[in-house]
């Protein structure tokens, strides 16, 4: 597969995730290198959707640890059960904030993020690592979002 992404503009957002999924399954399809892999989807969901910041933090020594992603400088270290990527790894489930103004221990890594989503990603029926999408506004994040990124999520082999 060649590595351009097929994405259709007028699409709704169910509609995009349908087009992009099967196209971000077969380029990571094959590849064994899982930071590869992270890169790709992260820069996948960014272009496809144009969201302020997309990546992923790594469990490693009981901290998240940044990995690879899209968009502004982001914080590099985070504590379990701090703010909404910590809570979503503390309580192993995907973690929808409409406004991040009113999540209480929200950490601000960058001031234009507004509404975000944080699934995680288990082994074994352990946290190993979360995704973390941000968007610049309000209310960006659904079920529609939680189910298709939570489908992708499956696929990537750690």
């Amino acid at each position: 597969m060649a590595e351009d992404l097929n994405l259709s503009k007028t699409l709704s957002k169910e509609g995009k995730y349908e087009e992009l999924i099967p196209q971000l399954k077969a380029l990571i399809t094959g590849e064994e290198d899982v930071i590869a892999n992270l890169a790709n989807v992260s820069a996948g969901l960014k272009e496809a959707f144009g969201f302020l910041w997309v990546g992923f933090y790594l469990v490693k020594n009981n901290e998240l640890v940044l990995g690879p992603f899209q968009g502004p400088v982001a914080c590099t270290r985070i504590r379990k059960g701090k703010g909404v990527c910590g809570v979503s790894w503390d309580k192993a489930e995907t973690v929808i904030v409409p406004d991040v103004e009113k999540f209480n221990g929200h950490i601000t890594c960058s001031s234009l993020s507004k509404s975000e989503i944080v699934i995680p990603i288990l082994k074994n029926k352990e946290v190993i690592a979360v995704l973390d999408v941000d968007s610049s506004e309000l209310n960006t994040f659904d079920e529609i979002d939680n189910k298709y990124l939570s489908s992708l999520l499956n696929e990537i082999i750690f």
